[in-house]
């Protein structure tokens, strides 16, 4: 569905009918999905600027251009990325994409499992734990219900991040949005894989209990370390950027 909303070609009759029933309920969703590809686009920058050669895409999804490696890459030729999903299709495009370069490699692997995730990183060869290492999870931790303990699974990629890693995570709030639309998608979602559960924007900011936030800290994704002037859209998605401190 997200590759439908961003414009791409990856994607089954299924995933259109029910992404059509997610802008029908909510027609920005185009947008939003936009402005959150480009949130991450900055942050990876923004992290390659700043020495990060490591980057672990929690929920990929479909691969789209430009893809984590090949920002990254802009900056850093020697970036590293391991790609992340429990999605059978989306495991297919990207071992197809990772094929025959020895620096990306692909997990079918659940967010909901970080244990098991994290416990294969270092098996992959690209990703060593010991140094720095982006964890990415964009627009993925608003599909983790609260059963599944997402503060857990956090708390979990915090511990394992050495001082000097980071978190990127880009998350729909409940603040302020109408009831009405977030009731409409959520309907949608529930006969997807994963339900949509956004949080306040409180509860998003407890992710990141323990790390520094870059600035701007937690804000509209369209804000964060952008020059764009972006309309704002009815459901906010907010954005930010942790740092585990050194010291």
């Amino acid at each position: 569905m997200y590759d439908y909303f961003l414009g791409g070609k990856d994607h089954f009759e299924a995933d259109r009918k029910a992404a059509e029933q997610v802008i029908s309920a909510y027609p920005e969703t185009r947008t939003v999905a936009r402005a959150n590809r480009r949130f991450l686009t900055r942050a990876v920058w923004y992290l390659a600027e700043h020495g990060i050669s490591q980057y672990v895409d929690l929920g990929s999804g479909m691969p789209t251009s430009p893809t984590v490696h090949e920002i990254a890459r802009q900056v850093r030729p020697d970036a590293r990325v391991v790609y992340v999903d429990n999605d059978p299709v989306v495991a297919t495009h990207c071992r197809a994409l990772c094929d025959g370069d020895r620096d990306l490699e692909f997990i079918e692997g659940d967010i909901r499992v970080p244990q098991s995730i994290l416990n294969d990183l270092p098996l992959t060869g690209i990703v060593d734990l010991s140094e720095p290492v982006a964890f990415l999870c964009a627009a993925v931790l608003h599909f983790v219900p609260e059963d599944d303990q997402p503060k857990g699974i956090v708390a979990a990629l915090r511990w394992r991040m050495t001082p000097g890693s980071y978190l990127v995570i880009s998350h729909v709030a409940s603040d302020g949005a109408s009831k009405g639309v977030l009731s409409a998608i959520g309907d949608v979602y529930q006969g997807a894989t994963a339900p949509a559960v956004p949080r306040t924007a409180a509860g998003i900011r407890e992710f990141f209990t323990g790390l520094d936030l870059v600035e701007p800290g937690l804000v509209d994704a369209r804000r964060w370390r952008s020059d764009m002037k972006e309309k704002a859209t009815k459901i906010r998605l907010l954005a930010g950027v942790g740092r585990k401190p050194r010291d």
